[in-house]
């Protein structure tokens, strides 16, 4: 199966001017993504598994290494050295990123950050209407809330906004950052069953997770980090 993520080499550092400190975030690291796979990375916190996320989606610019990935507009593109509009393009049509915090624009609702997701892909406004009130019923995000403002909402709540704004996309490529932090059992349901939707769609996925029981049921590989390093990856499914 061909690889549509290739990592080669990763090195990120982080610079504590004040303090004349030179901070290794990760070293290293290397790992092929075939298409449709989800990989899980695991870790202590600070031991830099948000690091490779952020590197992929470009919000870290790395010093050392290669990230290739299969763009479907690009081809083969090293996100290392992409420029911001190449990156803009492929977080727009491509890459998704789910995070523990939801950052939009203040006077933003919830109905417009997820219609206006699904527009960014091409989609017709009655499309993206309708696909709108679909996911954000399997959220359980409430009808009284979708013409609110998130930031009136819950940390339970604006979550599931941001699983429900990034997985309407279909991306090509996930990027998960604990996707299940503050989330309750029926909550964290639903999310599985849209990635393993996803899945079944061909979403390459990589995801951080503490919550071991819930990633042990998706993922097909496991890779385990400390100090930077990748331990000997696990074979899941």
């Amino acid at each position: 199966m061909e690889n549509i993520l290739d990592i080669k080499d990763l090195t990120k550092s982080f610079i504590l001017h004040n303090q004349c400190k030179d901070i290794q975030a990760v070293k290293n690291i290397t790992i092929r993504v075939k298409k449709g796979e989800f990989i899980g990375i695991t870790g202590k916190s600070g031991s830099g598994k948000s690091t490779i996320l952020k590197s992929i989606y470009g919000t870290y610019r790395v010093q050392e290494g290669d990230i290739w990935y299969e763009s479907s507009h690009y081809g083969p593109i090293n996100l290392a050295k992409a420029t911001e509009r190449e990156m803009i393009y492929l977080r727009k049509h491509e890459i998704g990123y789910v995070s523990q915090f939801l950052n939009v624009m203040p006077r933003t609702t919830a109905r417009q950050l997820v219609t206006e997701a699904i527009l960014e892909m091409g989609q017709s406004r009655e499309i993206a209407n309708m696909e709108t009130e679909k996911i954000l019923d399997h959220f359980e995000i409430g009808k009284e809330l979708r013409d609110s403002y998130p930031a009136t909402f819950s940390g339970g709540e604006k979550l599931r906004l941001n699983i429900a704004r990034a997985m309407v996309k279909r991306p090509r490529l996930l990027l998960l950052d604990e996707p299940t932090a503050s989330l309750d059992h029926d909550s964290k349901l639903k999310v599985k069953t849209l990635l393993e939707q996803l899945m079944k769609e061909g979403t390459t996925m990589l995801g951080i997770f503490h919550d071991l029981e819930f990633m042990n049921r998706l993922v097909n590989k496991e890779y385990s980090i400390q100090n930077g390093c990748f331990n000997q990856a696990i074979q899941k499914i």
